[in-house]
């Protein structure tokens, strides 16, 4: 299976990612790897990739259209939209609740027999005439283009964090674990779901401390080490090697950081941004050809009905894309 091999290889990039900074240089390296394993795995037209309204509209559109579309993210929506009270400006539904707008939006995706593929994406690569895709579970898919709309996240990154990603920190304890055999390893989690990755872990690396960010008390199969305190910031030299903590400092090989999203910046090599907020034109094209944004993470303001009416955009500026490079 030539994805599996792929997703392989990823892996083995992101291992000695200190040594490729140079987008473009690793790029090419990952195209000519793909070029040498060619075979007919399938590729969609479009991923729209986040299931916010954005999302949302971009799939409805691209369906109408006649378009394949991979759909990947949170099959019950955001926590942002079904937890909303009242949305006012929301043409045609006055004062409609979160949830309700919710199941409003579940039961247009099913009128059009639009799937949601429940996975979290953690990198797309563009590779000049598609962009592949990893997700969190190590799977990789492919599309002609894409469509991001995975909305800002909250969450700041650590001091040292982005510096030291690729070269000991993480996104994907599935995609990266095979780097760490019999090695220590600090897996930071958000949710009672990123257990899982610990327990994985476990089974290949030597020793595994736990930092949960939630209350609940955290359910291993395996021998995991959970420390209840705060995360404060990531050092080391060439490569990461210390999680520092509000009341310690762990002496590891590599850290994992689980979050529900990821910042554009480190989603998508060589995507342009500017204050923290993709860069798109009128009709939502990133500085990547074929790559496009809609919704929060564009910019402000962050209303349901901007994101629904970029989304719409993005789709057809998508269809657009595709038809010119048929031409």
């Amino acid at each position: 299976m030539r994805l599996k091999r792929f997703s392989a290889f990823i892996t083995y990039v992101n291992s000695c990612q200190s040594l490729l900074t140079d987008t473009e240089k690793l790029r090419k390296i990952i195209v000519e790897k793909l070029n040498d394993e060619r075979n007919d795995t399938m590729r969609y037209d479009v991923a729209v990739i986040g299931t916010g309204p954005g999302g949302i509209s971009a799939a409805i559109t691209l369906r109408i259209r006649n378009k394949s579309v991979l759909f990947l993210g949170n099959p019950h929506f955001s926590d942002k939209l079904s937890k909303a009270h009242e949305i006012h400006n929301y043409p045609g539904l006055p004062a409609v609740s979160g949830k309700e707008l919710a199941e409003k939006f579940e039961a247009h995706l099913k009128s059009l027999d639009i799937s949601i593929t429940d996975e979290q994406v953690t990198a797309v690569y563009s590779m000049d005439q598609y962009f592949a895709i990893q997700t969190k579970s190590s799977q990789m898919y492919e599309a002609d283009s894409v469509i991001l709309a995975t909305g800002v996240s909250a969450a700041k990154p650590y001091p040292g964090e982005e510096e030291y990603l690729g070269r000991g920190v993480s996104y994907c304890a599935t995609c990266d674990a095979p780097l760490y055999r019999d090695k220590t390893v600090a897996v930071i989690g958000s949710c009672r779901e990123d257990e899982k990755e610990a327990d994985f872990l476990s089974e290949i690396a030597g020793k595994v401390y736990y930092i949960p960010l939630y209350d609940e008390k955290p359910i291993f199969q395996h021998d995991v080490t959970v420390c209840r305190h705060m995360p404060v910031s990531i050092s080391g030299s060439l490569k990461a090697d210390k999680l520092v903590l509000d009341d310690r400092t762990l002496k590891v090989d590599g850290i994992f950081i689980l979050r529900d999203s990821i910042r554009p910046q480190n989603l998508v090599p060589g995507l342009k941004l500017e204050e923290g907020h993709v860069v798109v034109d009128r009709k939502m094209q990133t500085n990547l050809k074929g790559c496009f944004a809609c919704g929060d993470i564009t910019g402000t303001p962050y209303q349901y009905i901007k994101a629904a009416g970029e989304g719409n955009v993005a789709a057809l500026s998508a269809v657009s894309y595709l038809a010119g490079r048929k031409r």
